[in-house]
């Protein structure tokens, strides 16, 4: 049965066993849902600088659904993270004349050059949504997680709920099914739930993730 930690002694011994796998794994996939985007300013940027500690060192990949685009603010190596929900700090014809995708600035009076029409950020709230801004780092994520299979491989699912479940939680379940090795820690203050065939390899914390990976952080 999947385990889900109730209280403060139980998520404590958790937190130590999670700094074991931590250490012994080969492979870190850490996945980052909306608790990371509604979280506030100061604090969240504490929890990048606990997730830049924890995966120093690692072979890691970052799968991010949040917009805020705050986690390219942080430590952590840009090469490592896909935002396949978009960035705030990229933009896009407003009409979708074109894929091409300009950072914020570069474009000084923020219209389209190729057909006049203003931009917008270039994230899923976008119609249309221009996905050329994400897809190179995408196509380095899944052939860095084709090489962990049947290696010893840690997932840290924090704060991801159901909006758009098929870019995070169901392949991190996939992930675990087909990967015998993995283990996985879904960390959500709301949405800890675990089912299916993965549960022995599982660990559910029902709290938010943001606050649990800054604990995590000030106990090392």
């Amino acid at each position: 049965m999947a385990e889900k930690i109730r209280n403060e002694t139980a998520a404590d011994e958790e937190l130590k066993t999670l700094r074991e796998r931590l250490k012994a794994c080969e492979f870190l996939l850490i996945g980052l849902g909306s608790e990371w985007e509604k979280a506030g300013g100061a604090e969240v940027q504490e929890a990048y600088r606990a997730l830049a500690s924890m995966t120093e060192g690692k072979d890691y990949f970052i799968v991010t659904t949040a917009k805020d685009a705050r986690i390219f603010e942080s430590s952590l190596d840009e090469a490592k993270i896909t935002a396949p929900c978009g960035n705030v700090n990229w933009l896009q014809c407003s009409k979708g004349c074109t894929k091409d995708i300009w950072e914020r600035g570069e474009v000084a009076d923020g219209i389209c050059p190729h057909c006049g029409a203003p931009l917008t950020e270039n994230t899923v709230l976008a119609n249309p949504y221009i996905e050329e801004g994400y897809l190179k780092s995408w196509n380095l994520y899944r052939e860095w997680l084709a090489g962990t299979l049947n290696h010893a491989l840690l997932i840290l699912e924090l704060g991801v709920d159901f909006k758009t479940p098929t870019v995070i939680r169901w392949p991190f379940e996939k992930t675990v099914f087909f990967n015998r090795k993995s283990h996985m820690y879904r960390i959500n203050q709301k949405f800890y739930q675990i089912v299916g065939d993965i549960q022995e390899r599982t660990v559910s914390i029902p709290q938010n993730s943001v606050g649990f990976i800054r604990n995590f952080a000030s106990c090392d």
